[in-house]
């Protein structure tokens, strides 16, 4: 068996040679790995497990069925929810802008390859079959990554603080935190950082500690303790307190 992650995760493993295995049926040329899985940051059962995989002919609606047909069958897989995949074809790596056939969240869709995640595989994409990512894909210019994540922050992030009802759930307060601190140190020094490295900064940016520790605790705790009552509106209410003007600042401090 191969081991994908940085540490010997038996059912990632098992998944991800299950997936390689019924994907050779469209002839791949290159499968990666980035996000968690890729940054050293993965935790087995909570992590998503953030797929590309590059094929050789076009895309088509016969691939489109056979992908389907693919991820039907690892549906039984404990961690299947967590799978995620976007297929290019070796024809249309190069254009930022285009929508490529992807599997994520139990259906298929059409989704941007984004600059975020171009420069996390050049950076430190896993390569878990064929071509590396800087044989296949162009490098991201720095401005054109800040760019995108200034824009993220400004276009999506910044109208999403206004719908309260979101807030309530973990993975708009996760991601919302989370996404803000990575966006921070792009625009400030070009780096990525992982959302370990996220949550250690977030309280120097003035972000609520008890938030920030909720995060961590049901990422990287043991336990999952019952959750209070009232608690998940008024995290809800603390976190859309900060991100409001703190995306602010942040967009008007890159522009």
């Amino acid at each position: 068996m191969t081991t994908y992650g940085t540490r010997a995760d038996a059912l990632t493993d098992a998944l991800l040679d299950r997936f390689l295995g019924e994907l050779r049926a469209l002839a791949p040329v290159a499968v990666w790995a980035h996000g968690s899985l890729a940054g050293g940051d993965y935790q087995e059962g909570r992590s998503d497990l953030d797929l590309i995989a590059v094929l050789k002919g076009p895309i088509g609606p016969g691939t489109a069925w056979q992908v389907g047909t693919l991820h039907a069958r690892l549906r039984t897989d404990p961690l299947a929810p967590q799978l995620h995949c976007t297929y290019l074809s070796d024809a249309t790596t190069a254009d930022p802008a285009r929508r490529h056939l992807t599997w994520a969240h139990g259906e298929l869709f059409r989704r941007t390859v984004t600059p975020v995640t171009r420069r996390e595989l050049h950076v430190f994409g896993r390569v878990l079959y064929g071509e590396a990512p800087t044989e296949l894909l162009p490098a991201v210019p720095d401005r054109q990554l800040a760019d995108f994540v200034a824009r993220d922050q400004r276009d999506f992030w910044r109208p999403a603080v206004d719908r309260a009802r979101l807030w309530t759930r973990d993975v708009w307060v996760d991601l919302g935190l989370v996404t803000f601190a990575r966006a921070t140190m792009t625009l400030r020094d070009g780096s990525l950082i992982s959302k370990r490295e996220a949550l250690d900064l977030l309280p120097g940016l003035g972000a609520p500690v008890e938030v920030v520790e909720d995060i961590a605790r049901r990422r990287y705790g043991k336990e999952r303790g019952p959750v209070e009552e009232g608690w998940r509106e008024r995290r809800g209410e603390l976190t859309r307190g900060y991100l409001g003007d703190a995306i602010d600042g942040l967009v008007t401090s890159y522009a």
